[in-house]
């Protein structure tokens, strides 16, 4: 297919395809002329991974080109190449350590880990971003003197485990490895509004149960 073509059926306009080869995001095509190039299937899939984590994930382009190479090298299993994908993600602030609470906070994240089994993520600790974003948000929970030791956080925990189940096999729903990296990220992104939401309808349902008067 033509630029013009692969632009209709991507949905991106001609100028981002464009930007995206000259910052090689995505593979040249091959040439027919000396001013055309034809492109193919492959292209119009990695358009879609490179708007996931563009558009979606919104992952500055230097980046998304170090996740696009994790993601092509062969030498790599799924699960590293899912996990540079998501990590990559943007994330909270970072610690401040030298905050009493969070010392506090990361004491407790790292008993719950453990406590859980979840060895292979409590062995990586501050190399994971979302363990950095955890013991701020229990960092401050620390500070405002509110629950949150590692019995206070083991059933979100455990709701959590439960979640990650559902979200990979939606995750394999999708056929190819380039599939299922761009499905993992626009997934995480896209339901976390869907989650928050559900967990407060559920919060009012409860609460109605809990404290509502019956009319």
């Amino acid at each position: 297919m033509k630029l013009a073509e692969l632009s209709d059926r991507s949905g991106l306009p001609a100028a981002t395809i464009k930007y995206y080869l000259r910052e090689q995001l995505l593979p040249a095509g091959r040439r027919i002329t000396a001013t055309q190039a034809e492109y193919g299937d492959d292209h119009l899939r990695r358009l879609r991974l490179v708007r996931a984590l563009i558009q979606v994930g919104k992952m500055p382009v230097a980046t998304a080109r170090q996740v696009l190479a994790a993601v092509e090298d062969e030498s790599l299993d799924q699960n590293v190449r899912l996990g540079a994908a998501v990590w990559a993600l943007p994330q909270g602030p970072a610690p401040v350590e030298d905050d009493p609470a969070t010392a506090v906070a990361r004491r407790e994240v790292e008993l719950l880990m453990r406590r859980l089994g979840w060895c292979r993520i409590a062995d990586a600790g501050d190399d994971s971003p979302a363990w950095g974003t955890l013991v701020v948000a229990v960092a401050a929970l620390v500070r405002l003197g509110y629950p949150c030791d590692a019995d206070d956080l083991a059933p979100y925990a455990r709701a959590a485990a439960q979640l990650a189940v559902t979200d990979l096999d939606l995750v394999e729903r999708f056929r190819t490895p380039l599939e299922q990296v761009e499905a993992a990220v626009a997934l995480t992104v896209l339901y976390e509004p869907v989650l928050l939401s559900l967990r407060r309808l559920a919060q009012a349902e409860e609460s109605s149960r809990r404290f509502g008067t019956e009319s």
